[in-house]
């Protein structure tokens, strides 16, 4: 799978400057981020990369002022562990509940779930705001012996938490092979063997049926395929989605309404925000 870097420069810069501009990235194919000294560095399939969605909507950047320069190049192909390693994946501890590191991390802390991730070219490992409120929602919800997809799945970070949650079964889904591959040398990590990935999108989510479901994706993807993740639910399955902002709120809850869920709460994290609907 072929990347490219889309380098994003912001002057003035600032964390509510940063977010908005990874979330117009996010609609143009934007799939990961890492911030740089000037900017962010956003990284997006070649086959999926929207340059004009991407023009306009930096040219309508709804914070006057800001002035934004990008450019695109070519990503290299190869194993991000070291990367990683050396600038940006540090240990998370949530309490004493749960932990997620790398098999190069040293002195972890002891939690009732502990998750080994080793990222290559898929991102999400729960350091972004939408993850990290995903992870706590699946910690207070009992899986046992249910049924699950995790669209959009990436790592599969939350598809192993969700397994030492008590799931039965669950189905991982991404458009990246990359995310595949790297989803199930992660299983293997921690020894999880119910969880079975494929590369895929919402096309894909036919004859199935999900006692929950999990999507942090972006808004425009969720609005979109709603829908289809409705239609893989029965009474009583409940979806929990993130990967948007607080204001998009409404737009989610009405689009949910309208497909026959019932909106339960939103928690929000730096005005990222997490939802749950049940049907």
């Amino acid at each position: 799978m072929k990347y490219y870097i889309v380098s994003i420069t912001t002057t003035p810069q600032s964390e509510t400057i940063t977010d908005i501009v990874n979330a117009l990235a996010a609609e143009a194919g934007c799939e990961s981020f890492e911030s740089t000294e000037n900017g962010v560095n956003a990284y997006v399939q070649q086959s999926l990369f929207d340059e004009e969605t991407l023009k306009e909507n930096f040219a309508y950047f709804p914070i006057e002022g800001v002035e934004i320069q990008y450019t695109v190049e070519e990503a290299e192909d190869k194993d991000w562990n070291e990367e990683w390693e050396k600038n940006y994946f540090q240990p998370i501890v949530i309490g004493n509940e749960c932990v997620i590191h790398s098999t190069f991390h040293k002195d972890i802390p002891q939690a009732k779930y502990d998750i080994i991730i080793n990222p290559q070219m898929a991102f999400g490992t729960g350091h972004h705001q939408t993850t990290s409120l995903m992870i706590g929602e699946l910690l207070k919800v009992d899986l046992t012996g249910m049924k699950g997809l995790d669209m959009g799945c990436g790592t599969s970070i939350l598809a192993i938490l969700a397994s030492m949650r008590g799931a039965k079964k669950i189905t991982a889904i991404d458009i990246d092979d990359w995310c595949i591959s790297n989803s199930k040398d992660n299983f293997q990590l921690n020894n999880i063997s119910n969880i079975n990935v494929f590369q895929g999108d919402a096309n894909s989510l036919v004859d199935m049926d999900f006692d929950f479901v999990l999507a942090n994706i972006n808004r425009n993807i969720l609005l979109n395929d709603m829908h289809s993740y409705v239609n893989c639910m029965h009474k009583g399955s409940f979806i929990l989605m993130s990967g948007f902002y607080t204001e998009d709120i409404p737009y989610i809850k009405a689009e949910g309404e309208r497909l026959g869920l019932t909106f339960e709460y939103f928690q929000q994290k730096d005005n990222w925000a997490c939802v749950k609907l049940t049907k």
